[in-house]
């Protein structure tokens, strides 16, 4: 089984040598990031396991970045612990409040750190993105990297597969080009919100047998959903 990942958001580069050296040793992956933009750019790409977050950062909080991600339902189930020098117990609460996991006051040892880190993944939960999803009679499976329709095998270029596999997961809600370009593309590449509908178009073309191109549904004014009720003309 591969090691968890972890990303440390903190802007002391002192710190994050600490902990990655700890963590690294009890054998988890780290990323760094030494500030929110970073941060959640890092999020959206790598998806990690856990978030270990500073509370003060020099552009966003880290309280303010952890109220962003718990927002967002793409990013809502990340664990996060978060880390300051303030031990005041209305800051604790505040912290916990904004969604966060766990929280530890520095200074503190490694050895705390990893039990704690242990019990908050523990508690996530393990995540199956191994299992095959669908709709109607449209099949995905992720390991094989197959998508069928009754059966039959539909051929569609890479994005289009990330983009019907994003699509499975989420059915049922509208997302705007912008946060299907982050959450498929990347919050680290920059390219047209036209391409969207490029893409959109292409996979609705590969998904035209028996009419399940209508599963991804046009929304006026926001962007595009997928759902398998189907919409009266207006």
């Amino acid at each position: 089984m591969h090691s968890k990942t972890i990303l440390i958001v903190d802007d002391e580069t002192a710190v994050r040598d600490m902990l990655r050296v700890a963590l690294e040793m009890a054998d988890y992956r780290c990323l760094e990031a030494e500030n929110a933009q970073e941060a959640h750019a890092l999020v959206i790409d790598e998806k990690p396991d856990l978030i270990l977050l500073d509370w003060m950062l020099p552009d966003v909080s880290g309280v303010e970045l952890a109220r962003r991600l718990k927002r967002d339902e793409l990013t809502t189930s990340i664990p996060i612990i978060m880390l300051t020098a303030k031990g005041e117990e209305d800051n604790k609460i505040k912290g916990l409040e904004t969604g966060a996991d766990d929280y530890i006051t520095k200074p503190f040892s490694p050895r705390e750190l990893v039990a704690r880190l242990k019990a908050v993944l523990r508690r996530a939960g393990p995540a199956t993105p191994e299992d095959p999803l669908g709709a109607g009679e449209l099949l995905l499976d992720p390991l094989s990297h197959r998508v069928t329709i009754k059966g039959q095998p539909v051929e569609m270029g890479p994005t289009e597969f990330r983009l019907l596999t994003f699509f499975l997961s989420h059915q049922e809600r509208a997302y705007t080009r912008t946060q299907l370009l982050d959450h498929v593309w990347g919050g680290n590449v920059y390219v047209e919100e036209r391409t969207v509908d490029v893409h959109i178009r292409r996979l609705r073309k590969a998904l035209a047998l028996d009419g399940h191109d209508r599963y991804i549904q046009t929304v006026r004014g926001t962007g595009y959903r997928f759902s398998v009720q189907t919409v009266e003309k207006v």
